[in-house]
């Protein structure tokens, strides 16, 4: 399995053609205490850069961005009862949603750990 990032704090852990994506622990730092999210339904045709799910916290609601298009196949459902999971597990347990990924040529565009973790040190 690989990881990559997006430059909205997005990541996406690919094998084959499943990804799941979540948000970045630098993500869900400068958010503080996820309260709500909001997650996209399976079945769903997404395109990448298309909104497809909400993480409220005390500070602000997020739009999160799916890093590569495909079709939703599940969603967290552990999130709706303890959203907080995203704070304590962003880059794990805490996923968002995982998809089909329909077009695997989309993830040359992103990030890997090593450029995301340059990127976020210059922000």
């Amino acid at each position: 399995m690989s990881r990559y990032f997006t430059t909205d704090h997005e990541w996406v852990e690919v094998s084959g053609d499943a990804g799941t994506v979540g948000i970045t622990d630098y993500a869900q730092g400068q958010l503080g205490d996820i309260t709500f999210v909001e997650l996209p339904a399976p079945g769903q045709a997404v395109n990448k850069g298309d909104s497809v799910a909400v993480v409220d916290s005390v500070k602000a609601a997020s739009d999160v961005y799916t890093p590569v298009s495909g079709t939703v196949s599940e969603a967290n459902s552990a999130l709706e009862e303890a959203p907080e999971l995203v704070n304590a597990e962003a880059e794990s347990g805490g996923w968002l949603f995982r998809i089909t990924v329909s077009n695997p040529g989309e993830i040359d565009g992103l990030m890997d750990e090593t450029a995301y973790k340059a990127y976020i040190a210059e922000l």
